[in-house]
């Protein structure tokens, strides 16, 4: 594959456009190129008179890249791999961890480990994402504020209403993983390639109910409505975690737990 930066293009730019501009910078006939597929997208606004994107394109050819690549002497095109995360594969499948907290880093933590054959075990104070629509609908209504199921405890976490935008400072390659999952889940393709990706509260929705349905297929338990009370040890070792719901109180045993609680648990923070 072959990736371009810098590559000028319209407002209203096509296909063609796109295909126009590769076969321009390569010095290629169009026939020569397999598929196109744009990999960062921002906007170049400092002139009025001049305002047009500016893009990085992925090319694959029908032909040898690298000689196509030597031949065309294009200072802003090289040779790139497509990113490609593998989650390990783990021996000891039998253990079941506990993550606490559904927002982004809980379901992406459950679901790299469903992806690695583990099936964790998921507690949410706040509830799922249909019943706490309601509960924040209700709130924003005039109603009574539940404070356990509003804006920041929930599923999805507090981004589920606030338009889910997807701005890091990292350079982790990582990254890159946590936009496919979106898009495959029913983000729309554009936050792979918008230089400042949001899903969209009313889409992201949608998205973080079907990245539970895959963790359940997937094996993974969810307890929603369920507060970590404490963290039980025995000689400086987890070996289980009182939880809290509408029952009352009981014990999950585990020797691993991962806290993915935000920064809105105070009390959690206080009980830790």
């Amino acid at each position: 594959m072959i990736r371009l930066s810098n590559i000028k293009l319209p407002l209203g730019y096509t296909d063609e456009d796109i295909r126009r501009a590769c076969t321009k910078t390569l010095r290629i006939s169009p026939d020569a190129i397999k598929t196109t597929a744009l990999y960062r997208r921002s906007i170049d606004a400092r002139h009025k008179n001049d305002i047009h994107y500016v893009t990085s394109i992925d090319v694959h050819l029908n032909t040898n890249e690298a000689a196509a690549l030597s031949k065309a002497k294009a200072k802003n095109a090289v040779l790139a791999e497509e990113y490609r995360y593998i989650p390990p594969k783990v021996k000891d499948q039998h253990k079941r961890p506990l993550i606490v907290g559904t927002g982004p880093a809980g379901l992406f933590c459950a679901l790299i480990l469903v992806q690695s054959g583990i099936r964790p075990i998921i507690i949410e104070r706040g509830s799922c994402v249909e019943k706490r629509e309601k509960a924040v609908d209700s709130f924003w209504s005039g109603g009574k504020l539940d404070t356990e199921c509003n804006v920041q405890f929930g599923e999805g976490g507090a981004g589920t209403f606030s338009d889910g935008k997807l701005n890091t400072g990292t350079k982790d390659g990582r990254a890159r993983k946590v936009l496919t999952e979106f898009a495959s889940h029913g983000a729309p393709d554009e936050i792979l390639y918008n230089a400042l990706p949001h899903i969209g509260t009313d889409k992201l929705r949608d998205t973080v109910r079907n990245i539970r349905n895959e963790l359940i297929r997937g094996g993974a338990e969810i307890y929603f409505d369920t507060k970590l009370t404490d963290i039980i040890s025995r000689d400086s070792t987890v070996i289980g975690a009182e939880v809290e719901d509408k029952s009352g109180r009981r014990i999950i045993d585990c020797n691993e737990i991962v806290l993915a609680i935000g920064h809105s648990a105070r009390d959690t923070f206080e009980m830790l």
